[in-house]
Formats: structure tokens, sequence, C-alpha cells
């Protein structure tokens, strides 16, 4: 039987603090641009359910820590894919596990599970981006309900890259439309924050040096709303969305990501179809990089 207390995410690679009614939530590993492996998303999670239980805080903003807001997943050595941790919804655990009882266990759980429990927080989220913000970022910052990004942020996804549709949590149609999503995911260009925002991904974009300010400016002027009236209005968009398929989407989406993991693994026996964190830092640099299906 898994001890399910084996491993507790460190406090110290989420950071939370609050001002007044305003929570800030910061990605805190900077050194790896803020790479997300099981430790810091399970801090985050720590960090959100802080901020759900905090009566005291009507706002949260996520930043992170550094020149960028997050990397996306960890694909270097500093990652940590057989590690076991409290779980969140009640996925068995998928450590000592072998092909798709191992990956999708995780994934479910890691990715999918944290994701929405994040967007159906019954409180505004802001992301406040700047940098870079690709593949796994994604997913965090479109969590949230509003994004407010540098005007040096940009965003991106490789994951074609790997032989893979897109990230986990695919959002890519709602938050861009049809045709944006395919020319995003088939040329892994980067989108500025201004085509973001032109788009309705990106709520606003200000200078880099104005990022925390703005964000803060808005969390605080929606802090002073009602409680129960923004709840009610954060569920009506998200069932009206839910109701125009994103919930069904992603769902099936998630299963051609893994059909896609089990082919490169039967193919390659990499379940990432030979894609390492080159790919990653092509995306940073602004290149897509080129595989051989």
């Amino acid at each position: 039987m898994t001890n399910i207390d084996n491993t507790i995410a460190p406090a110290d690679l989420v950071l939370y603090e609050r001002t007044g009614k305003v929570a800030t939530i910061t990605l805190n590993r900077p050194e790896v641009r803020n790479a997300q492996n099981g430790k810091l998303l399970y801090a985050l999670d720590e960090a959100f359910q802080r901020f759900a239980y905090d009566d005291e805080a009507a706002v949260a903003i996520l930043a992170g820590n550094g020149p960028h807001f997050s990397a996306g997943h960890d694909l270097g050595p500093t990652g940590d894919r057989e590690t076991t941790f409290n779980r969140r919804t009640l996925w068995w655990d998928h450590v000592g596990q072998s092909g798709v009882a191992n990956r999708f266990a995780r994934e479910s759980e890691l990715y999918v599970g944290l994701c929405r429990r994040w967007r159906e927080l019954p409180k505004p989220t802001i992301a406040a981006v700047q940098g870079a913000c690709i593949m796994g970022g994604l997913m965090v910052a479109w969590s949230c309900d509003l994004i407010v990004a540098s005007s040096d942020a940009y965003f991106a996804d490789a994951a074609v890259d790997f032989g893979i549709p897109g990230v986990e949590m695919f959002g890519h149609p709602w938050e861009l439309g049809a045709r944006r999503a395919k020319e995003f995911l088939f040329t892994s260009e980067r989108l500025t924050a201004t085509e973001a925002h032109h788009l309705g991904m990106v709520s606003r974009v200000v200078e880099r040096d104005d990022l925390m300010g703005s964000a803060m400016a808005l969390a605080q002027r929606i802090a002073q709303r009602p409680r129960l009236g923004l709840a009610l209005a954060k569920q009506a968009v998200n069932q009206c969305e839910d109701l125009m398929g994103y919930r069904s989407g992603t769902d099936s989406v998630f299963g051609l990501h893994q059909l896609a993991h089990a082919h490169n693994a039967e193919t390659s026996g990499d379940f990432n179809g030979g894609g390492s964190p080159d790919v990653v830092k092509r995306a940073l640099a602004g290149g897509a990089a080129t595989t051989t299906p």
C-alpha cells in the first residue's frame, strides 16, 4: 500500500502573501524559468487552497518570479515524474505503474485535475504574465479568470514537435478561436501579448515595470465587489463555456494526448517521441523544432 504522505511539496516553491483583500501567489523557481515539476504544482495547489480558505482574501494574483512566467513542464534533471505526492483528485498513485496506467493517472491528476480545481475556485484569479508562458505555462495561466500581460510576454505551444496535439489541458480553441489555434499549433510560433490581447485571451497589456501594479489595481477594484455576485458571475461564464464544449472537448483531446504518448512509446520507446528540453529551448527562443514523425 502506497504511503500517500510520502512527499509534501515545499512551501518555498510557491510564495503566498496577502495585501488587504488581494492574495499574491508566486511561482518561485526562477533558476529554471518556473518550470513545473510535481513539487511546484502541488505547492501551487496548496497556495490556491489557502486562498480559497482565506476569508480575508477576495482576489488572487498568480505571478512568476524572475524574467519568465513559466517555461512549462520540467523535462530536465530536476523533474520528479516517479515521486509520490498527496493526491488531490482521487487517482491512484502512478509511481511503480507501467505504460498508460502510469501516464494517464499522473497526467489526469497533476495537469487536468489540478487545472480544473483552480479554474473552478469561487473567487476571481488574475495571472500576471511576463516573458515566456509556453506549453504547460499556458494551462496554468488559462486556469485563471483574467490575464494581465507585460508587453514583452509571449505564448507558445511546441507540443506538435513531440508528436502530441497540444498540452494536456487543451483550451486552445476557446482561448484563440479555431483557425488561430490551428496556426498556433501547426507552426509553434510565438503569440505576442498584443496579438493575444486582440484575440481576447489576454485582458490587458502593460509595460513590464507596470505589470504587478496594474494587476494589483485591477484585483483591488474587483475585490470591492460583492463576493457572492463575483462567485455566481464566474460560475455563470464557466458553465456557459462548458455548454459550448469546453469540458467535453478538453476530455476528448486529453484522450488524443494519451494516444500520442502511447504511439510514441510503442514506436520509439520514449513517450515524448524523442522530444527533449531542447524543444522547449527553441520555443523560448522563438523557433519551432523539426522532428521525424
